[in-house]
């Protein structure tokens, strides 16, 4: 297991319930293979730089994770798929 650290910019209109329920989701998708979700930092709704999908605003959240490396590919597959995720970006953490 490898540990990284994964950005999200979601849609502005999810509350925090929708929020939960969308890291949680995160975290089910990585414990088959022994990963796990360590922290969550949600900084809140942010102003883009620039609109993205017509969005000037978005909400940013930082998650710390356990993943095994040959799951990466997967997880961005769904993380790019995943309508409420409007930007992602996954950055291995050297420890």
């Amino acid at each position: 297991m490898r540990t990284y650290e994964l950005g999200l910019v979601l849609q502005p209109t999810l509350d925090e319930a929708e929020i939960t329920r969308l890291i949680e989701k995160i975290g089910q998708q990585l414990s088959p293979d022994g990963g796990n979700v360590t922290s969550v930092n949600i900084w809140g709704k942010r102003p883009l730089a620039y609109p993205i999908r017509k969005q000037r605003e978005g909400i940013y959240v930082f998650l710390q994770a356990q993943i095994d490396p040959r799951k990466v590919e997967q997880l961005e597959r769904n993380l790019k798929l995943d309508e409420n995720i409007l930007r992602h970006l996954l950055v291995h953490v050297e420890t």
